[in-house]
């Protein structure tokens, strides 16, 4: 069954089709359960953690810890990806693992079958009183940790939210408004996480110093340009200073997902090239100009990265269909833009969109202002009403930001 719901209904086309197959492989490629099982060995006590980048190892080297050396064994997961991750390494880690618990925006339904592993659903993107609750079940856990237990993190896209414990003095209320604020002014991640890291209690490094002398090895999903550990989820056993009972892993970025779309657009017969794993911008300004591109036959570009929105209006949508709806203006004949959440929810249930001449035909036809949608940040509407171009996924349970693709006939 393909990730991709809708995707017979949107293959009106072979290029469309092309565009959906090189998405599905970049998704397929960063599968949370998928990675961790490829990157994460187990026997005999030794776990080994390989094929990643390390803040104080070569790439590609590997990590061994010895799980014999340790009275209790903690998981604590966080962000989009956490849910996937705890099924795995609750599986892998088997009658090691002590307990841990999860907080992640899946339904918890989907966590049944968890056994040592509690699981509590949280809100996102803003933070929320059930968010709070659940990260002081986490501090609680790890309060009379010792050096003599081990705790795994798995912190991924979305921690920031999930994961939040205000410092004293600063309401919820007042975290949510500032949050709102920046949002709404464009900030991207990296101005966000700096103000989210000064009213908090557990993030930029603040949770690894509350778990006293107790080891932490920290497995890291980027959904941040450049891969910054200390933005990721906002940081939380990222120390501004070095320290030797902590080891934060990078295990997966949007590189995986784009190497394996290059692959498979090259597989298609497409000459391909990995424009840029930073993409940023005001999401219209961007998809304005890729639209203007001007592609040499048979060809594709692929891009990672996350834009911001400039709110307007008071319409839905998100970035990538924001992002996809400027271009449909300007988009060039035999030439298709896919823009997409790797997570599979671009503030909507849509992941995002792909445009085409054939969608510029249809809205005309059918009397679709694309300037008034987009004057309202009412992506979402235009594609519901169009009943065309919305890319319809589940929750994934993966996020390494987002990713788009042009192909040309």
């Amino acid at each position: 069954m393909s990730i991709i719901l809708n995707k017979k209904k949107l293959a009106t086309n072979p290029l469309r089709e092309a565009a959906l197959d090189i998405l599905e492989a970049g998704l397929l490629a960063i599968d949370t359960k998928k990675i961790l099982k490829e990157k994460i060995g187990f026997e005999d006590g030794m776990l080994t953690i390989k094929s990643l980048s390390h803040l104080e190892i070569k790439p590609g080297s590997s990590v061994d810890i010895n799980l014999k050396n340790f009275n209790r064994l903690y998981f604590i997961g966080i962000g989009k990806c956490a849910l996937d991750g705890a099924k795995a390494l609750e599986e892998i880690l088997g009658n090691f693992l002590t307990e841990g618990i999860v907080i992640d925006v899946r339904d918890k339904k989907e966590a049944q079958n968890l056994k040592k592993i509690k699981y509590f659903q949280g809100d996102h993107p803003l933070p929320s009183k059930r968010n709070i609750e659940a990260t002081k079940k986490v501090l609680g856990m790890v309060e009379n940790l010792t050096e003599k237990d081990l705790i795994i993190t798995l912190i991924s896209g979305g921690g920031s939210a999930l994961f939040e414990l205000p410092v004293p003095g600063v309401p919820l209320d007042t975290l949510i408004a500032k949050t709102k604020e920046l949002t709404a002014q464009g900030a991207d991640i990296y101005e966000l996480n700096k103000i989210r890291k000064e009213l908090s209690q557990v993030k930029g490094g603040k949770f690894a110093q509350l778990c006293n002398r107790t080891k932490i090895i920290s497995l890291i999903f980027s959904d941040v340009l450049g891969n910054d550990l200390s933005v990721i989820a906002s940081g939380p056993t990222v120390l501004e200073e070095k320290d030797g009972r902590i080891q934060n892993i990078l295990l997966l970025s949007n590189h995986d997902a784009l190497i394996a779309m290059k692959n498979k657009a090259m597989e298609l017969g497409f000459y391909t090239e990995i424009k840029t794993e930073k993409l940023s911008g005001i999401a219209s300004e961007v998809g304005k100009k890729l639209a203007m591109e001007r592609l040499d036959s048979k060809s594709c570009l692929l891009f990672g990265g996350e834009t911001t929105v400039e709110i307007r209006g008071e319409g839905q949508g998100g970035r990538n269909q924001e992002m996809a709806l400027s271009a449909l203006l300007f988009i060039q004949p035999d030439t298709v833009l896919l823009c997409a959440s790797s997570d599979g929810c671009d503030n909507t249930d849509f992941a995002g969109a792909l445009v085409d001449r054939e969608l510029f035909e249809k809205s005309k036809k059918e009397n679709l202002s694309i300037a008034e949608f987009l004057a309202q940040n009412n992506s979402y509407n235009f594609f519901k009403e169009i009943s065309d171009g919305g890319i319809l996924t589940e929750k994934l349970g993966s996020n390494v930001s987002d990713l788009v693709i042009m192909l040309s006939k």
